[in-house]
Formats: structure tokens, sequence, C-alpha cells
């Protein structure tokens, strides 16, 4: 079997999209990648002849173990390259997943060992989020969309959907970063949501707030 980057994309692109929306079906994957529904087609056609993916009867896209263990790698590089952009060279938070989807191909496992020894094999990434956690075990450990919380609810932003750059500069400039504490003002009736942050009041539409995890903060 030849591991082009192709597949190692496509596999990458199957465990991201499960972990921050949970079962992946071939739309998704389409959306996900920017992607026609033939391509889709042909890519999961590739992976499952290589064992490296299948389609269960429902019609999600589940990976192998074999699947599973090239995505996590690709994944590590990914987020160690985003930690080695902000910790070590100050890249703002929101430019580092586009900087790392450019080189996780392209550093060798000598550099990818000394990050690790640098950086450790986990952590967070800029974006708040813990490397191959599924949505399912974030709701196990008590994060919840921005958009599931009810009024009056004291939060902290806890990670966010990392690839859509101008959504990230947009929760920046709105002062919504990993680690902000806020409250749910108020659950409006055009479907937006009004946010109590240090810098003032915010409102977000459904689908930004959808892509904000957030956990509770307790009073002590």
């Amino acid at each position: 079997m030849e591991l082009t980057v192709s597949k190692e994309d496509y596999l990458k692109a199957i465990a991201e999209a499960e972990s921050e929306e949970g079962p992946v079906i071939a739309a998704t994957l389409g959306r996900w990648l920017r992607i026609s529904a033939p391509a889709v087609t042909v890519a999961l056609r590739r992976l499952k002849r290589d064992k490296l993916a299948w389609v269960d009867a429902k019609g999600r896209i589940l990976l192998t173990k074999k699947g599973r263990a090239i995505a996590n790698r690709m994944r590590l590089r990914h987020h160690l390259i985003e930690r080695m952009l902000h910790e070590m060279l100050g890249v703002e938070w929101y430019k580092v997943h586009d900087e790392a989807e450019r080189l996780e191909h392209s550093i060798s496992p000598d550099v990818e060992r000394r990050l690790i020894e640098r950086l450790g094999p986990g952590g967070l990434c800029p974006h708040g989020n813990p490397i191959n956690k599924s949505a399912a075990e974030r709701r196990k450990a008590g994060l919840q969309s921005l958009w599931e919380a009810v009024p009056g609810s004291s939060l902290k932003i806890a990670g966010m959907h990392e690839r859509d750059r101008q959504l990230l500069e947009y929760f920046d400039r709105l002062g919504l970063r990993p680690g902000t504490p806020l409250t749910i003002a108020s659950r409006n009736y055009d479907g937006t949501l009004t946010l109590g942050v240090a810098s003032g009041p915010v409102t977000l539409a459904s689908s930004a707030a959808q892509k904000i995890w957030v956990s509770p903060v307790l009073n002590p």
C-alpha cells in the first residue's frame, strides 16, 4: 500500500471531524475538505481497498485500527506544529492551523521527536483542543457546545473548531479566546445568543456558537 499525502489528509480529516462534530458521513467529509461527492466516493473506495476505513450500514465512515493509527500520527504532528508556532515562535493562535496544515507533511521523524521532547506528546493546542479526543469524550468530560448552554450559565471557553480562519479572527476581535470566562445573558428570538464577557456584551449567531466548546465555571 502506498501511503500518499492525499490519504493522510483524508484519514486526518475523518478523525478531526469525529472530534468536532461526532459521527462522520460522506457529506461531512465533502464539506470538511471542500470536495465534491464523486471525489469523496473515489477516496472512500481507495481507503476501503487499503483497509484504512469502512462504511457501516448507517453510512458512517469509520477508521480501521491501521487507519486510526495513521490519522493519530498526523494529528500529533499537526498538534506539535501548532504548539511550536504559538508557544515557541509567538504566532497568533488563530493563524497556526493553516500554517500547520502546510508543514505537517514535511517535518522529519527527528524533528517530530525533538518537538515531543520539548513540548510533550499531549497538552492543549492554541485553540484549546486536546489531541485525539472525540466529541463524545469531550461531552463525557463535561464540555458542551456554547449553543447548548442555558441563560444564566457561567462558563469558560474550553476549545474551538479550528479550520475556519476567518471565524477564529472574528472570535479574537470579539475577545472570545480559549480560556475566556463568559456568561449566557440571553437566548434571543432571532436565534442568537447574547454573551457577557469582560469587554462587554457580545451577540453570536447559532452557527458561530456551535463552533465553541465550553465548560462550566463552578462557584467557590
